[in-house]
């Protein structure tokens, strides 16, 4: 036990924080009660964690609780609760420090939008809740007893760099969180904190479903009444001062579902997710049978900042008999729904599960299997219902859905008809696979597409460009995931789906017998030709041949239907350097003058040196015409440069 008084600095980013809720601009700084009602309730909750296996840290019939103590003739505001506590350590850990990564991602995010409506959303997202104190509060006093512990810690500090560190004298486990509020001003968004009905207006507002009670003592008036219980118009009026909770407490979970207003979920998940915005739309789920669960999934109105960091901490809260025992259980959906929020309670699981324990668990996994289902299933008739509604969601969503073709192949066939792609068919509008069979022409038997980088990449590209002339609508696939998603999804409602740059091309071609003349002839005279290029460029190419995709270029790179497409060879050597190259097909329109120009020359003379510069620079053309680099751009320059010398 520490008996000293000491002072100690904050770190320097603190500073800064302080100092920013300090001077905020932001006018609803109400918001600071939600948090550190929040803060108690996290405090309460890892009390009840922890008694599970040491049942002796709660008294026997000592109610878990949040009080709030106002004192309107000190301007004072007290939050108490008997939850965890902090041991001195902890105070300095926790709330003389900023213990999180992305310091100074947050502190730019804050300053830059302390007089926004993100205000809220930062607060929470960056957890510094405990700092919004000092949006209304001149100091802050906090005296806390870890569980167990024989000690407290006081803490106070006014904001000025400085914090003072000495002994409590708190009785029992738990945190004690005093404001010494600043003047009523309307203006700047501070209102009169110590008015129990503006308390409870802001409880009711954002902590109305924490688990546990809310109470403040009130003083109310109590008239004289008869013997029949009627207030005697001449009688007494005393005043008495009465427990009063100012939280609903109930689960919303667990009411009927016609008695839930939609105001009351998105209040339910602000309150679990800390967003200041409405979700976007939420999905009721109640099982019986073989396994008995309820939940309420939200998917929220835009993408969480961390959607796309592969080891970000994702999942729903797991409540098991109305106990949560994970905050973020990311066992119960899969990893391509992360991006959903919200609750499961079960009755099938104990309340002592261990993280890998729950992985083994066969009602865990049935669950998972259910609600994933449930949210596809709720999906599937959003985009039937709302089209608007859904490509909202899908722009923000899409790619992570994408995600669950690849990675989950149980869940694979319910997310195919829900996928959306741009194409040739229109330049504004996306389309899905089913509508896409819709459009398909007469004698066409498979589903096209082109992956690369942008829209206007493969839409100019001339892989595709036998398909523009007969009219067969492109897939237009340029995110990375879809490099990954038509590995995995080959078909669709019986069709294939097939690469337009893979392979050798058959749209079912003209069959009659002079136009597979002409082709034979144009193989016989091209050959030798071809297997010149070839030579030259025998270090990227491993064939030249003539092209049936195309109609006004001279040339293209295709691959082999089993081999990996240029662009996914440069993700993979993006993220691996040492990916290895493969050599490409050169495919060459016969019909093109350049090429007849070329054949002509070779005729003439089969040793000419300008040979191999055209060779180079078809090569290079071809690479810049499907977006990529030159690997070796000198041997581009340097035929270029030849090629224009002989011009001029």
């Amino acid at each position: 036990m520490s008996t000293a008084t000491e002072t100690r600095n904050f770190e320097a980013e603190t500073k800064q924080l302080l100092d920013l809720m300090i001077h905020s601009l932001y006018t609803n700084k109400e918001i600071f009660l939600r948090e550190l009602i929040s803060n108690a309730s996290d405090a309460l909750d890892k009390l009840r964690f922890r008694s599970l296996t040491e049942p002796d840290l709660i008294r026997e019939g000592e109610e878990l609780e949040i009080r709030l103590e106002a004192d309107a003739d000190a301007r004072t505001l007290t939050i108490h609760d008997n939850g965890i506590g902090m041991s001195r350590q902890e105070v300095i850990d926790n709330i003389g420090s900023i213990a999180r990564s992305g310091t100074q991602e947050m502190l730019e995010s804050l300053r830059s939008q302390q007089s926004s409506d993100k205000m809220p959303e930062l607060i929470g997202r960056f957890g510094v809740g405990f700092y919004s104190a000092f949006m209304v509060a001149d100091q802050v006093v906090l005296e806390t007893r870890a569980a167990g512990d024989d000690s407290s810690t006081l803490w106070r500090s006014e904001a000025d760099g400085t914090y003072t560190l000495s002994d409590g004298d708190r009785r029992g486990g738990g945190t004690s969180v005093t404001l010494h509020l600043k003047p009523v001003d309307a203006d700047a968004g501070i209102e009169d904190f110590t008015n129990e009905w503006k308390l409870e207006s802001v409880v009711k507002r954002y902590s109305n479903f924490i688990a546990y009670p809310i109470r403040q003592r009130v003083r109310r008036e109590k008239r004289e009444k008869d013997e029949k219980g009627i207030v005697k118009p001449d009688g007494k009026t005393t005043y008495v001062v009465d427990d009063k909770t100012l939280n609903s407490m109930k689960p919303i979970w667990t009411r009927p579902e016609s008695e839930v207003t939609e105001e009351e979920y998105n209040e339910f998940y602000k309150h679990i997710t800390g967003d200041w915005r409405d979700a976007s739309l939420h999905i009721r789920f109640k099982a019986e049978g073989v396994s008995e669960y309820e939940s309420v999934l939200f998917v929220p109105s835009e993408p969480p900042p961390d959607l796309f960091v592969w080891d970000a901490e994702y999942g729903l809260q797991l409540y098991a008999k109305r106990v949560m025992i994970m905050e973020r259980c990311d066992t119960v959906l899969p990893h391509f729904l992360r991006f959903v929020r919200g609750v499961v309670d079960s009755s099938d699981i104990p309340l002592n599960i261990s993280r890998q324990t729950l992985q083994e668990n066969r009602h865990l996994t049935r669950i998972s299997k259910f609600l994933a289902k449930k949210v596809l299933d709720t999906l599937a008739k959003l985009q039937r219902d709302d089209e608007e509604k859904y490509l909202d969601f899908w722009g923000k969503f899409g790619r992570a859905l994408k995600e669950g073709v690849d990675y989950d192949s149980e869940h694979k066939n319910r997310i195919a008809p829900l996928l959306m792609f741009e194409s040739s068919n229109d330049p504004k509008k996306l389309t899905t696979l089913k509508d896409y069979i819709s459009r398909m022409k007469d004698g066409q038997d498979d589903i096209y597409y082109i992956t690369g980088e942008s829209r206007s990449i493969v839409a100019n590209s001339p892989l595709i460009e036998a398909f523009i002339k007969k009219d067969y609508e492109v897939l237009f696939l340029t995110d990375p995931v879809d490099e990954f998603l038509v590995t995995r999804l080959t078909e669709f409602e019986g069709k294939t789906l097939r690469s337009a740059g893979k392979g050798d091309l058959d749209l079912g071609a003209d069959t009659a017998e002079d136009t597979k003349n002409e082709r034979k002839d144009q193989e016989q005279r091209f050959g030798d030709l071809f297997g010149l290029l070839g030579k030259h460029l025998e270090q990227h190419v491993k064939q030249v041949r003539l092209s049936n995709r195309l109609t006004t270029s001279p040339a293209c790179l295709t691959v082999d239907e089993h081999d990996m497409s240029p662009h996914m060879e440069r993700l993979l050597r993006m993220s691996g350097p040492n990916t290895p190259k493969q050599k490409r097909i050169l495919e060459v329109n016969g019909t093109h003058d350049l090429v007849k120009g070329m054949q002509e020359r070779f005729e003439t003379d089969k040793a000419d040196p300008a040979l191999r510069e055209f060779a180079e620079l078809l090569y290079g053309y071809a690479m810049l015409a499907e977006g990529a680099e030159i690997e070796d751009p000198g041997p581009f320059t340097k035929a270029l440069e030849g090629v224009m010398m002989r011009a001029m």
